[in-house]
């Protein structure tokens, strides 16, 4: 970033630009960095950043960077939220995605995803729970430093087997767009889960002709049947689970080779990534 002025979409490696990587929250901006760095010494890669404050609008912004920056059709690598933005966009835009990758989505339908808070303060400590808890119930005026907590909170429960943060695989670029961005929260994710409530979301998701793959780790809190089972009648779809890893597989001892192995298949690399 150059002043006041932001990169978006983030740029990786050379062009073409025929991959982009969309981060989750909504308002998670820079947390896709070291896949984007990791899949770049293999090909050029966006790292497109969703400030827009609706589901639409971040669809809208999304086509806008890629119409720009990429060489069409891309494939689109989605992580949770991201996964279900890159879903809506596929299915608005489908001459745009060439193929769409759902790295730990959120599941697609409303009872699936009942489990997943219980689940989640479950593993965490008590006084860690009630702290969870009661950062939820701040609800809309939760600020930035309160959804960063939480995040943090949500990641420790979400992991299976992490790697240290201070780990240099694990850091996201440092910029001042990056981290969580609880106005865009607010703004986006009661939308999203309207979406999913309303029977929406699946809708579109069951509307996509592009190939759509399913990366899903066993630990992760959000239902792997709640993504698999609703997207089983599409032509041109696979699910694929990790053993051993949570919600943010290149953040997992164990899985991160496994994951970029299967990232680098999908993308038509071999095992590549496992190299690189």
């Amino acid at each position: 970033m150059t002043g006041n002025v932001v990169e978006n979409p983030r740029r990786h490696g050379r062009p073409p630009y025929r991959i982009a990587l969309l981060h989750g929250g909504p308002g998670a901006a820079g947390e896709m960095a070291p896949v984007a760095r990791r899949v770049s010494r293999l090909a050029g890669v966006l790292e497109p950043l969703q400030m827009a404050g609706s589901v639409d609008g971040q669809i809208a912004e999304l086509a806008a960077c890629l119409r720009a920056a990429a060489t069409l059709p891309v494939a689109l690598v989605g992580h949770s939220w991201g996964a279900w933005l890159g879903v809506c966009f596929a299915a608005r835009h489908p001459d745009l995605v060439r193929e769409l990758i759902l790295v730990a989505s959120g599941p697609f339908t409303a009872p699936y995803a009942a489990t997943i808070l219980p689940t989640r303060l479950g593993r965490l400590r008590p006084a860690e729970g009630r702290e969870a808890q009661a950062l939820l119930d701040r609800g809309a005026t939760l600020d930035d430093a309160g959804l960063s907590r939480l995040g943090s909170l949500f990641a420790r429960a979400d992991a299976y087997d992490p790697l240290p943060p201070e780990a240099a695989e694990t850091k996201a670029a440092p910029d001042a767009t990056d981290g969580a961005q609880a106005a865009i929260f607010a703004a986006v994710w009661p939308e999203a889960a309207a979406l999913r409530a309303s029977g929406e979301l699946l809708r579109r998701a069951r509307g996509l002709r592009c190939p759509v793959l399913a990366i899903h780790g066993e630990h992760d809190p959000h239902p792997v049947a709640g993504v698999c089972e609703p997207l089983a009648g599409l032509a041109h779809f696979r699910c694929l689970t990790l053993p051993r890893c949570g919600h943010t597989p290149w953040l997992e001892r164990q899985a991160r080779e496994p994951f970029f192995r299967l990232l680098a298949t999908a993308l038509g690399f071999g095992d590549a990534c496992a190299d690189a």
